[in-house]
């Protein structure tokens, strides 16, 4: 049995993403599925905030997750579980 974890007032996750990467959508339906809140930032229309994440990441390509001060780069279901502390 999967052990969902709600992140409110823990940890920040924000997810950078474009409309278009397959990775972004399987990174933000893992999210959902484990009731996890985040802000997504579609990077391929505010070029502020691309830049932000590839100032953060050293990365252009998406997605880039940012859990609290860490960045998983790419859509790494368990550095994402590590550090949420999720369990399957």
């Amino acid at each position: 049995m999967a052990k969902t974890a709600s992140n409110a007032g823990v940890l920040k996750v924000v997810v950078y993403s474009t409309p278009t990467c397959p990775y972004c959508h399987m990174a933000k339906d893992f999210l959902r599925k484990n009731n996890i809140k985040f802000e997504d930032i579609d990077v391929s229309s505010d070029r502020a905030k691309a830049k932000e994440m590839v100032e953060k990441s050293g990365q252009m390509g998406v997605p880039v997750i940012e859990i609290g001060k860490k960045i998983i780069i790419g859509f790494d279901r368990e550095a994402i579980k590590k550090e949420l502390k999720l369990e399957e």
